[in-house]
């Protein structure tokens, strides 16, 4: 079933490039918008996961490289994979205050889970592991791909809309292209690829919180870090691309219209209460 989603999603966002290639500049924006398609669709599918941490300036956590975090989430995480049944990913560290975490990667075999600095700070072990727990249900459940995919892709039609922004009615001596169409991509390429987002994000949220609640054996771990996690994020907002906010954990608050405007999680609340009625 991810499997079609994930070509579902790939085609859907790859229209959308190819409309908004041809709305900019007729018959060569169209040729553009395919070979943008064909190599983000090559990229999002490869390297996807790497272009999300490096947006985030992630560092690997090794033993030898970041001895201190290490000793406190790889073991655990270790454990938690071995229960899951699942190969354990690399693990990254975010420097950022703001607490918060991610998993990324195409399959099982190929993924990583990110935390920032401020998720460390915190949170007590307890509900550490119940983050940790979290983002290796998405892995488990092999949500990752999808994830990464939107994420990837999602940023490619926004960066799209903005040219149109600059180029949409440029091209006016070409019977194919329409500067009214370039001004409805700005709008619209966004919160197409906002609203695709959210429709892959909702569901896989609760799923995760399930599958943590399964392995750590309790659910009250992660409703500890999920209320934590709701206040300090609000307290101490992370500047995150509104293209990667579906991947967090809980959704990073900033002050970007684009971030108010679409929310890729379900309400904190909600999750806690279906929590809670597992316990």
């Amino acid at each position: 079933m991810n499997g079609i989603k994930t070509a579902l999603l790939l085609g859907l966002l790859s229209s959308v490039l190819l409309m908004g290639g041809q709305a900019m500049g007729g018959q060569q924006g169209l040729i553009l918008g395919m070979g943008l398609a064909v190599l983000m669709n090559f990229g999002s599918y490869f390297f996807s996961d790497k272009i999300a941490l490096a947006m985030y300036s992630a560092q690997e956590v090794t033993p030898e490289k970041n001895p201190q975090v290490y000793s406190r989430i790889g073991t655990m995480t270790q454990h938690l994979c071995g229960k899951m049944g699942i190969p354990a990913p690399k693990l990254w560290l975010i420097p950022d205050d703001s607490p918060n975490a991610f998993a990324t990667g195409r399959n099982p075999k190929h993924a990583s889970v990110a935390v920032t600095g401020g998720l460390l700070e915190v949170m007590d072990d307890r509900e550490l592991e119940g983050v940790i727990a979290h983002e290796l249900g998405h892995i488990k459940n092999r949500d990752i791909l999808i994830s990464s995919i939107a994420a990837t892709l999602a940023a490619s039609i926004t960066m799209l809309a903005r040219m149109a922004f600059f180029f949409g009615g440029s091209r006016q001596d070409d019977e194919d292209s329409s500067p009214m169409a370039g001004i409805a991509m700005l709008i619209l390429g966004p919160i197409a690829a906002m609203l695709i987002q959210m429709a892959i994000s909702r569901t896989r949220e609760y799923s995760a919180d399930a599958t943590a609640a399964e392995y750590t054996g309790s659910p009250h771990g992660l409703i500890s870090a999920l209320g934590k996690l709701e206040s300090y994020s609000k307290r101490i907002p992370m500047d995150a691309s509104p293209a990667t906010a579906h991947m967090f954990i809980i959704k990073p608050f900033s002050g970007k219209a684009m971030m108010r405007l679409f929310s890729t999680h379900p309400a904190t609340e909600q999750r806690i209460a279906r929590l809670r009625s597992l316990a």
